[in-house]
C-alpha cells in the first residue's frame, strides 16, 4: 500500500541505493547506441556547493536523464577541480588566521599536504551534495584535475605546445597578487570603486634654459610608484590633438538636440580656452623633449628624460604624465616605444625593495604616506584632490592588484584563438542563448597571449628545467647534451636570448620533459638545469577536461566512443576562462571540437542582486533546501528559474532552528557568526560559527521560500497518484480502442500527446522554465484536478472500471516519465508502486522496466491529438474555474449545488453541452442554460471570460447577503471605472498612439472594450439587486 505521504528523508536514500546497485547511471561502450556525453563543470574544492551549482547540475541531470530514456548511451562524467589559486588562497588564509603562519614558514611540501587534506574533506562533501540532489553521474569514472590521468594530459599538451614553439618565457607586466605572491590573469581581476586621492607634485627641470619652466607638474593616484619613474611624457603634437578634439566637439554640437547643446557648447568653450593657455607651454615642453632635456626625480635623485609620446593627453591636467614602465600597463607600452629602463620597486610580497633605500621594507600604504610627506617637506607637493578611483582586486584573495614586471610562461594565442573563433562562427560549436556568442568571439578576437605560469605550490608544476649562460656557445652545448638524452617524442629543448637590466645578453636553455616522473629528470638536472618552481594556471588543466577525463593522450575506447561530447551546461562568467579554452585545446590536441552545444544558464542572485558566493556568505547550501523541502522540490524549483534571462533573484532567509521563523538575510547578518531571532529572541549559529561558544548554539539553515510551491506540487502529485493506485485493485491490462473511448479519455490522450511534444522540444531547446511550467500546469490543473475527478464515478462503475483503470494507469505512467528528469525521486517511488499493481500497461500493454530511470521516453502520438477536444476541455476548465471563483467570493459552502447559466457562442455551446454532467462533480454546479440565449439570474453573480467570449452566471438567490453583494459589486465597479479611466487617458495620448507599436495600441483598445463590457454587466447586476431591495 502506498504511504499517505512521500517521506523524502528516507525514500531518497533508498532509491539512490537501488539505482546504484542496478547500475542505472553506468555508461558503457555500446556500438548499437548513439552516445550522449556531458562533462560536469568540475566544482572547485574550495568549499561546499551553493544553489548556483545546484541549478547548473540540476539542468545537466535533466538533460542526461532525458537522453538516457530516449535510448542514448549516456555518460555524465563527474569530477572536481583543484582550483589552484582559489584553493591555495583559502588554505593560506586559514593558516594565517589560525596559526599566524605563512606558506614560507612551513614549506612547500607541508603546505601541499594541508591542501590535499582540504581537498579530501571538501571533495567528499561536494560529491555528497551532488548525490543527494540526485545527480546521475557515472560515479565509477570520478576524475580530479590533479589526478594521474589528467596530469598525463597536461604534460602531453604542454610538451606539444612547447615543441610547436607556442609556449615561451618572457618578462612582461602582469597582475600581481601580493598576498598569494603570484600572477593572475585579467579575467581573475575584479575592479571596485573606492574613495581615494589624486596627488599633484612637481619634478624639477635640470638646468632649464631661459624661457623654459623650472619644473613639470604631474599627477597620480599612486604616489609611491614615482620611485620607479623612468621618464615624463608630453605629447609630440599637441596642436594637432587640440584641432582634432575641437573638430569632434563642433560636429557633436551640430548634431546635438536642444537639450544637449548647452553641455556640448560648454565643453567646446573650455577646450578653446585650454588651448589658448596650455598650447604654448606644451609645445615648449615638446621642444625640450626633442632637445634631450631631463628632469630630476625627487626623493630618488635620479635623472630621467622628458620624452614625446602620444600617451600624454594635452587636454588633461598639466598635459604631462609620469612614466613607470614596471608598474603600469600603459606606461609599460610607452617604455617599450621609448626604450626606457623598467625599474621594479616592489618585492613579491608587496613591500618596497631597495631601489630607493629610504623606503625599503615599507608596505605600499606606508610608502605612499611617506612619499607624500617627503614631497611636502621638499616643497614639491601640490594639490590633493578627493576622487573615486577604480581599484583592481584579486578575485581570489581580495588583495589589491599591483602591476608587476615578472618572468612568466605564455601561450601564443593568435592561431589557437582563431581556430576557436572559427568553430563558433561556422557553428560547429553552437552557443545558446545566441547573445553569448559575441562575448566569446570578442574576447578571443583580442588574441592576447595567455600567461599560464602561477607562482603557487598547488597545481601542475611546469615541466621545464632551465639554466642561464653567458654565451650562446655554452647554451648550445648544454642544449645538445640535453636533446641527446632521449628522442624528440620525450624531450624538447630551446635556447632563448634574454636582455639583462645592464643591457647585456644572456642565454637561457629550456628543457621540457613529456612524462611525469621521467627517468630523464635526474639526467637533465645533472647537466646543471633546475626545474621551474611555478605551477600552471588552473584553467590550463580545466581546458583539457572533455578529453583528459576520457584518457587522452592514450587513444582509449572511451575517447573514441564518447568524444566529442554533446552538451556543455555552464554559467556566463566562465565563457572565456573555460569554454573558449576547451574549444581551442580540443582542436589543438585532437583536431576536433570538444562539444556540439553550449547552454549558458542564468546566474542566481540573492535578494540584494548580488551573485551567490560562498565567500560572501549568501550562498544557500542545497542540503539545507533538501532537508526542509526534499530533493525533488529543490530541483523543480531551480528548473523553474532557468529562463533565458541573464540573472534571476532568489531572496534568502535564515530559518530559526528554535521557532522556524524565516529571517531575511542582510549584508550584515550574512557574515555574522551568530544571529538573534527577532521573533523568539533566541540565538542561533550561522555557517561562519567556529568558536566553541558560537557552535554551542543550534545552526540555522539558509533557505528560500521559492521552494514551498515546489513542495506543494510534489504533494499534489503524490496524492493524485495515491488515489489512482488505490483504485487499481483488480486491474487487468487490456488493449484500448481509442476511437471508442469517452470524450474525457480522448481528451487526456490528446493532452498527453501535446504535452509530450512540448516537453521534448523544450528540453532539446534548453527551455527548462517553460518545460517546468507546462508539466506543472498539466499535472496539477488537468490530470490531478480534472481528469482524476472526472474518472472517480467511472472507477466506481463496474461497467466502466476496467477501461478507466487502463487509461488512468497509462496517463499516470506517461506523466511520471515526463516528470522523471526533473523530479526523479518522487516519480521513481510512485513508479515502483504502480509497477506492483500494473506491471503491464499502456494502450497496447507491455511490461515496463523496474525503474522509471530506465524507462523509454514517451512518444508524442499525433494520431491522438484532437484540437476540438482540447478546445472543448480548455473552455470547460475556464468555466469551472470561474464558477469556483464565484463560489469562493460568495462564501458558498462546498456541499451546496449552485444553479448556473453560461452565455457563449453556438460553437462553444456544441462543445460544452456534452460536459454538463461534469460541472456538478468539478464545480458543484447545476448548469441550466448554455448558449447565446442564456440569461442572467435575478440575483446574479456574473464573471466574464473575455478570452473565450463567455459569461458565467451563478444564481445566488439561496445564498446571497444582498447588502454584502451590493457592496462587493460597487467596489468592483469602482475598480473597473478606475481602469477604464486609465486606459482612455492612455489611448487619448497622441504620443502613445503614434509612437507605440500598432499591436500594442490594438491590445490596449481591446482591453478597454473588455473593461467597458464588464462595467455594463456589473452595472446591470447592481441595478437588479437595488430593484430587489426596493421591492422587498
Amino acid at each position: 500500500m502506498i504511504p499517505n505521504r512521500f517521506d523524502h528523508s528516507t525514500a531518497a536514500g533508498e532509491i539512490s541505493a537501488k539505482w546504484d546497485e542496478a547500475g542505472c547511471n553506468h555508461a558503457e561502450i555500446n556500438p548499437d547506441k548513439k552516445p550522449y556525453t556531458i562533462v560536469i563543470p568540475p566544482p572547485n574544492v574550495t568549499g561546499a556547493l551553493h544553489l548556483g551549482h545546484g541549478l547548473n547540475n540540476t539542468l545537466q541531470d535533466i538533460l542526461i536523464r532525458t537522453k538516457r530514456m530516449q535510448g542514448y548511451e549516456t555518460l555524465w562524467m563527474p569530477g572536481t577541480d583543484h582550483a589552484g589559486i582559489a584553493t591555495q588562497a583559502v588554505v593560506e588564509r586559514r593558516l594565517k588566521e589560525q596559526e599566524n603562519l605563512s606558506r614560507h614558514d612551513i614549506g612547500r611540501d607541508a603546505l601541499v599536504k594541508r591542501i590535499w587534506d582540504w581537498k579530501d574533506q571538501y571533495e567528499k562533501r561536494i560529491l555528497g551534495q551532488l548525490k543527494r540532489m540526485g545527480c546521475s553521474c557515472d560515479w565509477r569514472r570520478l576524475r580530479f584535475t590533479l589526478d594521474p590521468m589528467c596530469g598525463a594530459a597536461v604534460r602531453a599538451t604542454f610538451f606539444d605546445l612547447f615543441h610547436k614553439d607556442l609556449i615561451y618565457r618572457g618578462k612582461r607586466l602582469v597582475n600581481w597578487d601580493t598576498f598569494l605572491q603570484t600572477a593572475v590573469s585579467n579575467d581573475e581581476v575584479e575592479n571596485v570603486t573606492k574613495k581615494g586621492h589624486f596627488y599633484h607634485f612637481r619634478y624639477p627641470v635640470i638646468d632649464p634654459k631661459p624661457g623654459e619652466p623650472d619644473h613639470v607638474v604631474i599627477a597620480t593616484t599612486r604616489p609611491e610608484t614615482m620611485l620607479g619613474d623612468t621618464a615624463v611624457a608630453v605629447h609630440p603634437d599637441p596642436a594637432q590633438t587640440f584641432d582634432k578634439l575641437e573638430a569632434e566637439l563642433r560636429e557633436k554640437l551640430a548634431a546635438a538636440t536642444a537639450k544637449e547643446k548647452p553641455d556640448v557648447q560648454h565643453q567646446l568653450d573650455a577646450l578653446v580656452e585650454r588651448r589658448q593657455t596650455m598650447l604654448p607651454k606644451l609645445e615648449r615642453l615638446r621642444d625640450m623633449a626633442a632637445d634631450g632635456r631631463c628632469l630630476m626625480l625627487p626623493l630618488a635623485e635620479r635623472k630621467i628624460p622628458l620624452v614625446a609620446d602620444v600617451w600624454a593627453k594635452p587636454e588633461l591636467g598639466s598635459g604631462c604624465v609620469k612614466i613607470t614602465p614596471a608598474h603600469d600597463p600603459n606606461d609599460y607600452e610607452v617604455g617599450k616605444r621609448q626604450s626606457l629602463p623598467m625599474l621594479n620597486i616592489l618585492n613579491p610580497d608587496g613591500t618596497l625593495n631597495g631601489l630607493v633605500p629610504a623606503y625599503e621594507g615599507l608596505t605600499i600604504a606606508a610608502a605612499r604616506k611617506q612619499v607624500v610627506a617627503d614631497l611636502d617637506e621638499a616643497g614639491l607637493l601640490g594639490d590633493i584632490e578627493d576622487r573615486d578611483i577604480e581599484m583592481p582586486l584579486s578575485d581570489r584573495s581580495k588583495t589589491a592588484i599591483e602591476p608587476y614586471l615578472a618572468d612568466q610562461w605564455f601561450v601564443k594565442m593568435d592561431h589557437l584563438a582563431q581556430s576557436a573563433m572559427d568553430a563558433v562562427s561556422d557553428e560547429r560549436v553552437r552557443i545558446y542563448p545566441t547573445r553569448y556568442r559575441k562575448g566569446y568571439l570578442d574576447w578571443l578576437g583580442e588574441k592576447r597571449d595567455w600567461p599560464v605560469s602561477r607562482q603557487l605550490w598547488w597545481g601542475h608544476r611546469i615541466p621545464i628545467w632551465s639554466a642561464s649562460f653567458a654565451t650562446q656557445a655554452e647554451a648550445g652545448k648544454v642544449a645538445e647534451q640535453a636533446a641527446a638524452l632521449g628522442g624528440e617524442e620525450l624531450i624538447a629543448t630551446k635556447i632563448q636570448a634574454d636582455e639583462e637590466d645592464d643591457s647585456s645578453t644572456s642565454y637561457s636553455v629550456f628543457v621540457c620533459l613529456r612524462d611525469e616522473e621521467s627517468p630523464l629528470e635526474s639526467k637533465v638536472e645533472a647537466l646543471g638545469l633546475q626545474r621551474d618552481p611555478d605551477v600552471l594556471d588552473t584553467w590550463f588543466s580545466s581546458a583539457l577536461w572533455p578529453h583528459s577525463t576520457l584518457g587522452w593522450p592514450q587513444q582509449t575506447k572511451e575517447l573514441e566512443y564518447f568524444y566529442p561530447t554533446s552538451t556543455l551546461c555552464t554559467s556566463r562568467d566562465i565563457i572565456t576562462l573555460w569554454v573558449a579554452r576547451m574549444v581551442l585545446m580540443g582542436l589543438n590536441n585532437l583536431n576536433e571540437i570538444p562539444f556540439d552545444e553550449v547552454f549558458i544558464h542564468p546566474t542566481i542572485l540573492d535578494g540584494h542582486g548580488e551573485r551567490m558566493s560562498k565567500s560572501k556568505g549568501n550562498g544557500v547550501d542545497p542540503i539545507d533546501v533538501i532537508e526542509k523541502f526534499g530533493p525533488d522540490s529543490l530541483r523543480f524549483g531551480l528548473a523553474r528559474l532557468a529562463t533565458e534571462t541573464q540573472d534571476v533573484r532568489m531572496p534568502v532567509q535564515y530559518e530559526c532552528p528554535h521557532c522556524e521563523k524565516l529571517i531575511d538575510q542582510t549584508k550584515k547578518n550574512r557574515v555574522a557568526t551568530t544571529v538573534q531571532c527577532p521573533e523568539c529572541k533566541k540565538t542561533f549559529a550561522t555557517q561562519w560559527a567556529e568558536s566553541e561558544a558560537d557552535l554551542a548554539h543550534p545552526k540555522a539553515s539558509v533557505v528560500s521560500e521559492k521552494f514551498e510551491t515546489s513542495r506543494n506540487f510534489v504533494n499534489k502529485l503524490w496524492n493524485a497518484a495515491r488515489f489512482v493506485l488505490m483504485n487499481l485493485e483488480g486491474y487487468t491490462p487490456e488493449t484500448i480502442d481509442v476511437a471508442s473511448l469517452p470524450v474525457e479519455d480522448r481528451w487526456l490522450l490528446s493532452r498527453l500527446a501535446t504535452v509530450t511534444e512540448q516537453v521534448t522540444e523544450g528540453i532539446d531547446q534548453f527551455k527548462f522554465a517553460d518545460v517546468s511550467r507546462i508539466l506543472y500546469d498539466f499535472a496539477w490543473h488537468e490530470f490531478c484536478s480534472f481528469y482524476v475527478e472526472i474518472a472517480k464515478p467511472r472507477l466506481a462503475d463496474p461497467s466502466q472500471r476496467a477501461v478507466t483503470q487502463n487509461v488512468i494507469a497509462h496517463g499516470l505512467d506517461t506523466l511520471l516519465r515526463l516528470l522523471h528528469p526533473i523530479m526523479p525521486f518522487v516519480t521513481e517511488s510512485i513508479w515502483g508502486f504502480l509497477g506492483e499493481l500494473a506491471p503491464e500497461r499502456g494502450l497496447t500493454p507491455v511490461k515496463v522496466p523496474e525503474f522509471a530511470m530506465k524507462a523509454d521516453w514517451p512518444q508524442a502520438n499525433r494520431d491522438h491529438f484532437d484540437e476540438t477536444i482540447e478546445r472543448q476541455f480548455a473552455e470547460f476548465q475556464d468555466i469551472v474555474s470561474a464558477i469556483r471563483q464565484i463560489r469562493a467570493s460568495s462564501n458558498i459552502p462546498p456541499r451546496e449545488t449552485v444553479p448556473a447559466s453560461i452565455r457563449c457562442s453556438e460553437s462553444s455551446r456544441q462543445l460544452l453541452e456534452p460536459m454538463k454532467p461534469y460541472f456538478g462533480a468539478l464545480a458543484g454546479a447545476d448548469v441550466l442554460q448554455i448558449g447565446p440565449a442564456a440569461e442572467a439570474f435575478e440575483t446574479d453573480a456574473p464573471l466574464a471570460i473575455p478570452a473565450i467570449d463567455v459569461e458565467v452566471h451563478v444564481d445566488l438567490e439561496k445564498f446571497i447577503d444582498v447588502e454584502a453583494e451590493l457592496t462587493r459589486l460597487e467596489k468592483l465597479l469602482g475598480q473597473l471605472l478606475k481602469q477604464i479611466t486609465g486606459k482612455e487617458s492612455k489611448l487619448s495620448n497622441e504620443n502613445f498612439v503614434s509612437r507605440a507599436p500598432a499591436e500594442v495600441v490594438e491590445k490596449e483598445r481591446a482591453t478597454l472594450d473588455d473593461l467597458l463590457h464588464q462595467r455594463q454587466s456589473v452595472e446591470g447586476d447592481i441595478n437588479k439587486l437595488k430593484e430587489k431591495v426596493s421591492s422587498n
